[in-house]
């Protein structure tokens, strides 16, 4: 398993808090995402989250993890943007999935990377619910976990 920052984005950082290594903890506050490690510490990643009505808190966990994926609008996306495609093949440069998606035991709810044109929401409350990644961010994520990894948001 990687260890340690992994690019410009990534920082490690003091992290003490209950839960244990290998959890990965959001902020949505803080538009962080946290890849719990030993000794107190975490990878910190920026992060979008989902915009104001859309967002969720507690617990969940990775059910599935993806590269390249295809995309389908869930409905509620598909609601404010009637003109989306019904699918968006893995690998598109239009597709908002990115490189890899890890995807939660959660309705539609993923962690994934991104397209060049929303990279610069990356930081900002602007997902469908969805924690959005540089795709560089993800794919080292991506590596890091495994299905059941517990993913905790929190305000």
């Amino acid at each position: 398993m990687p260890s340690g920052a992994a690019n410009a984005h990534t920082r490690l950082v003091s992290f003490h808090s209950s839960y244990e290594a290998g959890t990965i903890v959001i902020s949505m506050s803080q538009r962080r995402l946290y890849y719990v490690l030993a000794d107190g510490r975490a990878i910190q990643y920026p992060v979008a989250v989902a915009k104001p009505g859309k967002e969720w808190l507690g617990a969940a966990s990775v059910a599935g993890k993806y590269t390249d994926p295809a995309w389908s609008p869930p409905a509620s996306v598909k609601h404010d943007h009637p003109n989306l495609p019904n699918l968006i093949p893995g690998g598109s440069p239009r597709n908002p999935m990115g490189v890899a998606a890890i995807v939660l035991d959660r309705d539609q709810i993923a962690i994934h990377g991104t397209t060049r044109h929303m990279r610069a929401s990356v930081g900002t409350r602007a997902s469908y619910g969805c924690i959005r990644m540089y795709n560089e961010d993800v794919a080292d994520l991506y590596d890091r976990v495994e299905v059941g990894t517990p993913v905790v948001m929190q305000p």
